[in-house]
Formats: structure tokens, C-alpha cells, sequence
């Protein structure tokens, strides 16, 4: 099963900024795709808005950045888990990794 991690972003958002220094070099080596879901960008938006609202229906609680751990994301999809706000890369490393199931080393 492939999974995709969805990164729910803003444009004026620095920790965001931050984040997108790694984020996707660490998703990628750890066999997961990542889709930057700014919200400024009303077509990504609108075409993940249904995970976010699955998550946090009213929007209360989101962090900066939010990242949903996710498979299915354009169908039937089911959220495994989620990571909230800014962090450095050996912890984003570890806590994605944690959300991710591992291959046989």
C-alpha cells in the first residue's frame, strides 16, 4: 500500500516555509509521496479539503504546518495519522517514520 502524506500549508506561514527544506527529501525516503496542499491554491484545496475536514471538521486544532498521513487520498481514503506543527528534521524524520509502516530492513 502506497501512502501519501498530504502537507495543508499557507504561503504566509515561516514555520511552513521552514519545513519545506526537508519535508519532502524525508517523505520520499520513506517510500511516501507528499502533496503540498497550500491554501491559497483553490484546486489542491478543494481536491483534499474532504481528508482535512475528516480530521478537523471546523478546522480548530490544525497546526502550521499539518501533515496527514494518508492512503487512498483521492478515493475512499483513510487517515493514519498526523503530524502537527514545525520541528526539526531528525524529529519529523522519526515522528513520519513512526506513522509509516516499515519495510523488512
Amino acid at each position: 500500500m502506497t501512502f501519501t502524506v498530504l502537507k495543508f500549508s499557507s504561503e504566509d506561514c515561516g514555520t511552513c516555509h521552514r519545513m519545506a527544506h526537508y519535508d519532502a527529501k524525508v517523505a520520499m525516503e520513506l517510500d511516501a509521496e507528499l502533496i503540498i496542499v497550500m491554501l491559497q491554491d483553490t484546486d489542491t484545496y478543494r481536491r483534499y479539503r474532504k481528508v482535512l475536514l475528516a480530521q478537523y471538521p471546523n478546522k480548530e486544532g490544525m497546526g502550521w504546518p499539518t501533515y496527514l498521513v494518508v492512503s487512498d487520498p483521492e478515493g475512499a481514503f483513510t487517515i493514519h495519522g498526523e503530524l502537527k506543527g514545525g520541528m526539526p528534521k531528525g524529529e519529523f524524520r522519526r515522528k513520519l517514520a513512526a506513522l509509516l509502516p516499515q519495510g523488512e530492513a
